[in-house]
């Protein structure tokens, strides 16, 4: 048997994941018992499963590598001999929906609940609420506290009944606004709000570093700190918190805020303690439909962001050689190796015509954005490599698969485009423009940076990028010279090919290749 921390450390993923896989009926509940004899732990029981769960994590891991929703894989899993498992388990002996929370010694922080999210709102006699209609105070943060969305009940009853936000996202501290408000003025409202913010910390933050995040005045949290904010609370959390706030007339507003974690930041909904949740709970169950709205109404905004653009080099030959079926597998297979890794230094798709990418990197609370951006890019680089050994020994055949990366830095607008089933992240200006020229400019799987990018980084973080640009000397013998900089001019012969005539606009661009970054 297998406890569930042994689970998640052999397959490498979450216990968010862990709960939505059992909820599901892919994988078994565990047998709940007390610990083993000499196992390090203060839980008063624990979680156990059998040690075939580890074949099943295998397939569904495979099965999302090759792009099956979740429902297709319970099906699959069946057809593999892997039978879906029903709500009730042969060990349990409860008949509970809810997902599995594995128990855990008191916590310092007990004012923090997690929240097991039913399936409560299919109850016909409940109300199904939307993001639209929710009669309470709601509003979303990034992840360094900006607010990125509210409704009117918050900007009314807690965030300072403002007639619009300022355009600059670092203008947006959701603290600022919060002791702004007509129940942060009051002083023990102040202190009950910071510690409010200090428990979405889980401790990790102290008091002043978690003032200078949310006042804006640290670009990021000491170094010695491993996880992000982002990771303090995985993707899939709702958690439920505490909150009185002093009213005017000495009366108390008990809130039940209740914060749901998504990739893109964090939704708070102060649901006053008397007011009935289940419908609540049922709309926040609905986790895409929730972001997708909530995505719609984000207002564009002007923001700091990286931009990496990577295309695949010569796909159209790539294309013409390879029967379609194989050439869309290829695409797909670099897609889903690439995604990991986005998502790994923070990175938000954004919309792109043909195979290419292009990903945002936005400021974040403990980690340098630009800084992201290279590491990302450097990792595409390698992954790259080993797709393309991949296909060579499949197809028998000499080419090279390279993705040609261009990073460039800016302060952008930042909006969405939409359609009913569809959200993209899309920013406007030169900075997007800039390193898709360079993308076009790079070849042989080369990464390509603007000056303005690697000048924006902290000098110790620029030590560690190995950059320059390779020259021929008299004898035509191609000479690296690192830390330095041409113009693209200087680069290519513009008027040689059609290629490079689209190079005009970005002429003057003073820009480096990036060879090497120390990890």
């Amino acid at each position: 048997m297998l406890t569930s921390f042994e689970v998640i450390q052999a397959a490498n993923i979450s216990r968010a994941t862990l709960n939505n896989y059992i909820s599901l009926g892919l994988l078994p509940r565990p047998l709940v018992k007390n610990p083993e004899p000499g196992a390090a732990t203060s839980a008063r029981q624990i979680g156990y499963f059998p040690e075939e769960v580890l074949a099943r994590l295998d397939r569904i891991s495979q099965l999302k590598k090759e792009g099956y929703a979740m429902a297709d894989i319970a099906k699959q899993l069946e057809m593999d001999g892997f039978p879906v498992i029903g709500t009730t388990h042969a060990h349990e002996t409860s008949t509970s929906h809810a997902p599995y929370t594995e128990p855990s010694a008191p916590s310092a922080t007990a004012g923090i609940k997690n929240v097991p999210q039913t399936v409560t709102a299919a109850k016909s006699n409940v109300l199904r609420l939307t993001i639209d209609h929710i009669p309470y105070p709601a509003y979303m943060v990034n992840y360094n506290f900006e607010i990125t969305w509210f409704n009117e009940e918050a900007r009314t009853e807690l965030l300072g009944s403002f007639e619009h936000l300022p355009a600059d996202i670092k203008e947006r501290n959701a603290l600022t606004y919060l002791l702004k408000g007509r129940l942060g003025r009051e002083g023990a409202n102040r202190e009950e709000l910071l510690q409010f913010y200090l428990l979405l910390g889980k401790g990790r933050f102290s008091r002043n570093d978690l003032m200078n995040i949310l006042t804006g005045k640290a670009d990021a949290t000491p170094k010695q700190r491993e996880e992000s904010l982002a990771e303090l609370r995985p993707n899939g959390t709702l958690v439920q918190l505490p909150l009185n706030l002093r009213l005017e007339n000495d009366g108390v507003a008990h809130y039940n805020v209740y914060a749901s974690y998504y990739r893109e930041g964090i939704l708070f909904i102060h649901l006053p303690i008397h007011a009935e949740s289940e419908s609540l709970l049922g709309l926040l169950e609905r986790r895409d439909e929730v972001i997708r709205n909530l995505l719609k109404k984000h207002l564009p905004v002007l923001t700091d962001v990286a931009v990496l653009v990577a295309d695949l080099q010569s796909s159209v030959r790539i294309c013409t050689e390879l029967p379609p079926e194989e050439y869309f597998e290829l695409i797909n297979q670099i897609w889903a190796t690439m995604e990991p890794i986005f998502r790994k230094y923070y990175g938000t798709h954004g919309k792109h015509v043909g195979d290419g990418m292009v990903y945002y990197f936005f400021p974040q609370p403990d980690c340098n954005y630009i800084f992201n951006a290279l590491m990302c890019a450097q990792e595409m680089k390698a992954t790259m490599r080993r797709i393309s050994k991949e296909w060579q020994l499949r197809k028998n055949w000499m080419n090279e698969l390279y993705l040609n990366t261009g990073l460039n830095e800016g302060h952008e607008w930042l909006g969405i485009f939409h359609i009913e089933t569809k959200v993209e992240f899309t920013v406007l200006g030169d900075t997007i423009n800039h390193a898709a020229r360079l993308s076009d400019f790079a070849r042989g799987g080369a990464i390509w940076a603007t000056k303005n990018l690697l000048g924006k980084l902290p000098a110790k973080e620029r030590q560690r990028v190995k950059f320059g640009i390779r020259r021929r000397d008299a004898d035509g013998r191609e000479v690296f010279v690192g830390a330095f900089y041409s113009r693209i001019t200087e680069l290519a012969y513009l008027n040689d090919t059609a290629r490079n005539e689209k190079l005009n606009d970005i002429a003057a661009l003073p820009v480096t290749e990036i060879m090497e970054i120390e990890s």
